[in-house]
């Protein structure tokens, strides 16, 4: 078999779509084809990189007439940087792109029936909205064109992975995400190392002292830094804490440890605390929430209390009504609604974030809430339905893979009158709401937009059980 044609240019190709990954789309020949850095209202000339039989993938090489929606790109970053592909479309068009989304989503992939959704909820904020940035060093960055024939430079780096490269990480001098004084930390830890002559992380070799650098903030002010190290050098590590204690007292939490793992993640690492408290503390409507190392919690603050109103609402939960909070994480939902609840059941897979709901609830002096730590699956039967009671309302907020089957049918089994589904991943969620829809009605839904400049959207529905 021929192998199909690569690297070959298509000419004035008209952008009419976007795709879910955020890919501009256009059409040639009766062929999709996905371009990078266009957007919809675009006609430029493309190369593509990339063909199977019936689609293919192309860069923008010449803007023939720019679209009116396109804008420019805040960050210098922009292209090569894996995140915030979407910098270079106006917002009100992100979120048209992202109520449609969900729209196709739930007709072409569940084929469901469903009332005209509530109109996308936008995000206050443009950019420096995340309240958790996770970083890399790397003694390999990514060197543009013009300096890969220089020896002399200094490879060493702290940023974002290049998408598709486990070993290139892209040095970042200023990301919009999170507020300063993120970037000035960042900043200073990589001048202090390259001051120092500390040694950056080798992914390929294992090899090195720097290895990654997690900063997370809270909407009172707070601020936590965790730094990971591969090789474990006291003498360095200790002073290096010291310069980030004293250049920075906002830091409230600073915390480090020693990871020797083949791999990044915080799990099963012994996480010290350098100076101040081992958590920061976030806020919503009065009550307060724990965020430990490893807890997880919306990396969006603002717009996650807007969610879990959104939730709430539709919850429409009365004093003696029972609710279960399924895949409850550190129990910040539960939490939210446990004074409309007679009781509130929390069931997530993560036993540290089980650990930090009941913090949670001692921390507001909630009573009627109650945690449990296993596979979802296992966990939700008819002995555990016999043991807590059954639910009147279930809120589900489950990972981008959605809920598995045997999940769904111990709702069924449960048939609670309100499910409340919250999804970060809409085509799952058409998914599961297909195997529901014999015993559930679609009463309404809304997207909300917690990630300007990128694909990805919420989505809340509602489903009442047929009678």
């Amino acid at each position: 078999m021929r192998k199909p044609k690569t690297n070959f240019p298509l000419q004035a190709l008209e952008v009419i779509d976007i795709s879910s990954e955020g890919k501009a789309v256009a059409r040639h020949e009766g062929m999709v084809v996905f371009i990078e850095g266009a957007v919809p209202g675009d006609v430029a000339d493309v190369n593509v990189f990339r063909k199977k039989s019936s689609f293919a993938e192309a860069r923008l090489e010449k803007l023939i007439h720019p679209s009116e929606h396109r804008v420019e790109a805040v960050c210098k970053h922009f292209g090569t940087c894996g995140g915030c592909k979407w910098q270079h479309l106006n917002y009100g068009k992100q979120l048209e792109f992202k109520q449609k989304y969900v729209y196709d989503a739930f007709t072409r992939i569940g084929k469901l029936n469903f009332p005209e959704p509530l109109p996308i909820l936008g995000n206050a904020k443009a950019y420096e909205y995340r309240n958790k940035l996770e970083f890399t060093f790397s003694n390999k960055r990514w060197l543009k064109k013009e300096e890969m024939d220089d020896e002399s430079l200094n490879k060493n780096g702290c940023g974002f992975h290049i998408p598709g490269m486990f070993d290139k990480v892209l040095d970042i001098e200023h990301c919009h995400l999170q507020p300063e004084p993120s970037n000035a930390i960042r900043n200073a830890i990589k001048a202090y190392a390259l001051e120092h002559k500390l040694s950056f992380f080798d992914i390929r070799t294992q090899t090195g002292f720097l290895r990654t650098l997690m900063l997370r903030n809270s909407s009172k002010g707070e601020w936590m830094l965790i730094l990971t190290v591969f090789e474990w050098l006291e003498k360095e590590m200790f002073e290096l804490l010291e310069y980030i204690k004293n250049e920075f007292p906002q830091i409230t939490s600073l915390q480090y440890a020693h990871n020797p793992k083949g791999n990044d993640t915080l799990a099963g690492l012994d996480i010290k605390v350098y100076h101040g408290r081992d958590h920061i503390l976030e806020e919503m409507e009065g009550l307060r929430f724990k965020i430990s190392p490893r807890s997880f919690y919306q990396t969006n603050s603002d717009q996650a209390y807007e969610l879990y109103k959104i939730t709430r609402d539709f919850a429409g939960i009365q004093p003696h009504e029972v609710v279960y909070d399924l895949y409850t994480g550190t129990g910040t939902i539960a939490n939210f609604v446990a004074s409309r609840a007679k009781k509130v059941v929390g069931i997530e897979y993560v036993e540290d974030a089980v650990a930090d709901a009941h913090v949670n609830s001692e921390l507001n002096g909630i009573r009627n809430t109650s945690f449990f730590a296993g596979d979802m699956k296992k966990v939700l039967n008819e002995a555990f339905f016999d043991l807590h009671g059954l639910p009147h309302v279930v809120i589900c907020d489950p990972p981008r893979a959605g809920m598995e089957e045997d999940v769904v049918k111990a709702l069924i089994l449960a048939h609670p009158e309100r499910i409340v589904y919250v999804s970060c991943n809409p085509a799952t969620q058409a998914r599961d709401l297909a195997l529901l829809k014999d015993h559930y009605t679609i009463a309404k839904t809304q997207a909300v937009d917690m990630f300007p400049q990128t694909a990805h959207v919420e989505n809340v529905c509602l489903l009442l059980r047929n009678n």
